[in-house]
């Protein structure tokens, strides 16, 4: 999301500035009405930024409409814009709000995940940002660890300009019930889960067993919420982040 085919590119302010309440962003991407902009480049699949509009307020978005998703050989076709808002409910629901505010809607191209753009340098990413924002990476390993996910990129990880924070973003392969952790944050490998972040974790196998559960059997296969679960539990047995294995891909490519 670093680079978009659009004239003035997003910082150029064509939007109105205005002030948003905590609770209008989520109104806006369930229910406003989605303009196309632009593509975002190098996108391997349909990742589109949008104006999003309702009671005269505007905001972007990225749209990635399901009909844009490149079919692949070990994700079922179709699925990935569902795999995007469930890793946000995964965020979500561990209370460590790693993405960025993300919906599942209908579309100009029909249903497909929107979610907040968030303003950012594009020139940083994992590797610069880390040494001052331990902490939080240390969250991301821990919820790819969970997630399976199998693409993390450096460029993936942003640090929000106006508040500083760092967000997480493309996270349609994510799920699958093979192992398939492939990810550039490997630099806490080996290191025990904090006590405070594992609370975080029992509190989320806890609500699986119940509505959290049925609402990711609605995104996920039934399958793929099992094997989430089994990965949880591993991760509760033996609260150490795992190591590269040595017989696999750990590293995706590019790396940014």
């Amino acid at each position: 999301m670093s680079a978009l085919r659009v004239p003035d590119g997003p910082f150029g302010s064509h939007l109105p500035a205005v002030e948003l309440t905590p609770d209008a962003p989520a109104d806006l991407l369930i229910h406003g009405d989605l303009e196309v902009v632009g593509r975002v480049a190098w996108s391997s699949n349909a990742a589109l930024l949008v104006t999003v509009e309702r009671d005269d307020v505007q905001a972007l978005a990225v749209y990635k409409p399901e009909q844009g998703e490149r079919p692949l050989w070990d994700f079922p076709t179709g699925t990935l814009c569902r795999r995007e808002f469930a890793a946000y409910r995964l965020s979500e629901a561990l209370g460590w709000g790693l993405i960025p505010l993300t919906v599942l809607r209908d579309g100009p191209f029909g249903i497909g995940s929107v979610q907040r753009f968030v303003e950012h340098d594009p020139d940083e990413h994992y590797f610069t940002l880390l040494e001052h924002h331990v902490d939080e990476f240390m969250r991301f390993a821990i919820f790819d660890v969970i997630a399976n996910n199998a693409d993390r990129k450096g460029g993936h990880c942003l640090r929000e300009l106006q508040s500083s924070r760092i967000f997480g973003i493309d996270h349609g392969l994510t799920f699958h019930v093979a192992p398939k952790l492939r990810t550039v944050i490997w630099d806490f490998a080996g290191e025990v889960v904090p006590r405070p972040l594992l609370t975080d974790v029992e509190r989320l196998r806890a609500a699986l067993d119940g509505a959290l559960g049925d609402e990711f059997a609605g995104l996920l296969h039934r399958a793929e919420v099992d094997a989430m679960v089994r990965r949880i539990d591993e991760l509760l047995d033996d609260p150490r982040l795992p190591e590269p294995d040595e017989g696999y891909h750990s590293v995706p490519w590019p790396m940014i």
